[in-house]
């Protein structure tokens, strides 16, 4: 649901976005991700928001992003908690409305953000 609220519906396509994160994680605590979008980053032709969305964390919208193309890359760097072994899905949104997706399954061995 976190997901069709950021696409409001609108079908993604599979491609164009490399969610990058170890596929077996040790401890879920701060685990690094980084999303990179195959984009020119022209005015004509860039990203206007990375976002990313996991299956059985207590929220499930990890990170928006908005970017401007005056950015000579679309990529987005950080480290997020997770509870356990899910699915994580990167969602780029670009300046042609084009919604783009990558979907990670990710293996936690010691969760986090349990309550």
């Amino acid at each position: 649901s976190a997901m069709r609220g950021f696409t409001g519906g609108a079908s993604t396509r599979e491609g164009r976005v490399k969610l990058d994160i170890e596929p077996l994680v040790e401890n879920g605590n701060a685990v690094p991700i980084t999303i990179t979008v195959d984009s020119p980053m022209t005015l004509s032709e860039h990203v206007k928001q990375i976002a990313v969305f996991n299956q059985k964390n207590p929220q499930p919208d990890v990170i928006v992003a908005t970017l401007s193309p005056a950015l000579a890359q679309a990529r987005l760097a950080t480290r997020i908690r997770l509870a356990t072994t899910q699915q994580l899905v990167a969602v780029a949104r670009l300046s042609d409305g084009s919604l783009w997706t990558h979907t990670v399954e990710v293996i936690v061995t010691l969760a986090a953000c349990l309550e």
